[in-house]
């Protein structure tokens, strides 16, 4: 089960946390993994991983909010069968406190990334019969999180996006389907921590950690092994929802 032998993935910001997960996985799972990434150096270390491990992998340097290279490295690509939109920055500050500089960084990358391989992979999808979409949302769409304000804003279009993708393209057997996970840890969790409370880097851990009803954060290996499933074809039954792997904050966070 949840082979993906034969399948071409393309998963943006493959080189590091969910990402780097789920390209790991995907290649072990058969797939021919294509890694978009800003940092080529980190999606290339992915890459020969996956390939030591037997797997087929290929690294594509690009920004992608930036369409014409999004398009370029699409046209490099010969088929996708399945898309998993994961780049994403984030931006810590409520309305008063983002920009409208902020607000733009977080839509050009979170969510004009996004609609930009969409755009890009849509189009290889119908000629090939079909297909299946994993965007990346958050918790953030589902309830409010303290100074999250541009970051909400962008996952919330993620899952309205999805909806709208999920039911444009029924007729051409395109999936569309979200994840929403609570927090995760990776090392742009570390780094973020590190970042803004240097000195209490395990206490500021331990505090994000038990936020999770669950007693603790999620792990990326977790998030990948939802998005093989919803991207397998055992998931042909699904499209237009939403999971979250949230260690029950959305329902038991009371």
């Amino acid at each position: 089960m949840f082979s993906l032998k034969n399948k071409h993935a393309v998963i943006t910001g493959g080189g590091s946390g969910i990402g780097r997960a789920i390209s790991l996985l995907f290649a072990k799972q058969g797939a021919t993994i294509h890694i978009i990434e800003l940092n080529a150096d980190a999606a290339q270390q992915t890459a020969d991983e996956a390939i030591a491990a037997g797997g087929q992998a290929y690294v594509y340097a690009a920004d992608i909010s930036q369409q014409q290279q999004v398009l370029d490295v699409f046209a490099k690509i010969n088929r996708v069968d399945i898309l998993v939109n994961n780049a994403g920055i984030a931006h810590v500050g409520n309305l008063e406190r983002t920009s409208p500089d902020d607000l733009d960084r977080i839509y050009n990358v979170n969510v004009k990334g996004a609609y930009n391989a969409l755009y890009a992979a849509i189009p290889k999808m119908k000629a090939i019969g079909g297909g299946a979409i994993v965007n990346m949302a958050s918790i953030a769409a589902w309830v409010g999180i303290t100074d999250r304000f541009a970051y909400s804003m962008s996952k919330g279009a993620i899952m309205a996006m999805s909806l709208s993708v999920a039911r444009d393209y029924l007729a051409d057997n395109i999936r569309c389907n979200t994840i929403s996970p609570a927090r995760v840890h990776t090392p742009f969790v570390d780094g973020f921590i590190a970042k803004n409370y240097p000195g209490k880097e395990e206490e500021i851990f331990e505090k994000l950690s038990k936020s999770q009803p669950i007693g603790r954060m999620g792990k990326p290996e977790e998030v990948a092994a939802l998005a093989l499933y919803l991207c397998s074809d055992q998931a042909g039954f699904i499209t237009g929802t939403d999971y979250p792997i949230d260690g029950g904050f959305i329902t038991l966070n009371n």
